[in-house]
């Protein structure tokens, strides 16, 4: 491992996957006590309009995505809490909606768009150093939001009625944490693309949830296995020359298989 630092891309690929595994850690932790993942997959889904945007701008995805997804986010948000409308079908219209905008900014974009295929699966290997930049200031916004709000978060989280007849202002709550994942969304779809962001956000929270019970004990048990899942999946992927989204899901996923029997034989005993 330590003579692959020699490189600067894996340099790059390293602060990725600890860059990552902070907002995955932290947010995740909430998609997965507060069930909303599939809220989180249509995020995830709807983003792609904001990267076929960056790509008809002509300017770095990233920086069209991050207000595209935010906008996104808070939309679904103010909607599936204002209208009738169910949550499943707000959701998979935002999904759909947004890959197809994806597709035609694409279509109408002159040339080729030689990086869409990271996006869409993710390639934490080619992560150049100014998306690092913009990777630092999306983690320290979530940070800064997720501890200066943890106590309402908690609430909202566990119990929202309970929230709610606290006084708390649980709309607002709810929207800001969506916008919340809409950011790590951003965060993540460099390392795993697009299509397995949900599963990067939800396996290592649901693994450590296994364990603990304490919200404060799972975000850390969280960002420990984000980080360790995403390193293990970057040295697989360049040892083996698969894909670095996919070999990360793969680990994460056996890792969770096995915390399954380990929790039931610990419960025996």
């Amino acid at each position: 491992m330590i003579d692959l630092l020699q490189y600067e891309f894996m340099r790059n690929a390293l602060m990725t996957a600890l860059l990552a595994s902070v907002a995955c850690g932290i947010v995740g932790t909430y998609v997965v006590v507060k069930r909303i993942v599939f809220i989180s997959g249509g995020i995830a889904h709807t983003a792609f309009g904001g990267v076929g945007l960056g790509y008809y701008l002509g300017i770095n995805p990233l920086w069209a995505v991050t207000p595209f997804t935010l906008a996104a986010s808070i939309l679904i948000g103010v909607i599936s809490q204002k209208s009738k409308i169910a949550e499943d079908t707000l959701i998979g219209i935002f999904w759909s909606v947004g890959m197809a905008l994806g597709v035609i900014f694409i279509g109408l974009t002159p040339g080729y768009a030689p990086d869409l295929f990271s996006y869409l699966f993710g390639n934490i290997l080619t992560v150049p150093m100014g998306d690092l930049y913009i990777l630092i200031l999306l983690d320290a916004v979530i940070v800064a939001v997720a501890l200066l709000f943890y106590r309402e978060f908690q609430a909202l989280a566990f119990d929202q009625e309970y929230a709610e007849a606290s006084g708390l202002p649980v709309f607002w709550l709810n929207i800001l944490l969506l916008a919340l994942i809409g950011l790590t969304v951003v965060v993540l779809i460099r390392i795993v693309g697009i299509i397995l962001v949900i599963a990067l956000l939800t396996i290592p929270a649901a693994t450590s949830r296994l364990f603990v019970d304490d919200l404060k004990k799972m975000m850390l048990i969280s960002i420990i296995l984000a980080g360790v899942f995403t390193i293990l999946g970057l040295v697989f992927s360049y040892y083996f020359n698969v894909a670095s989204g996919a070999a990360i899901i793969i680990i994460s996923g056996m890792a969770y298989l096995l915390a399954m029997p380990i929790k039931k034989y610990a419960r025996r005993n």
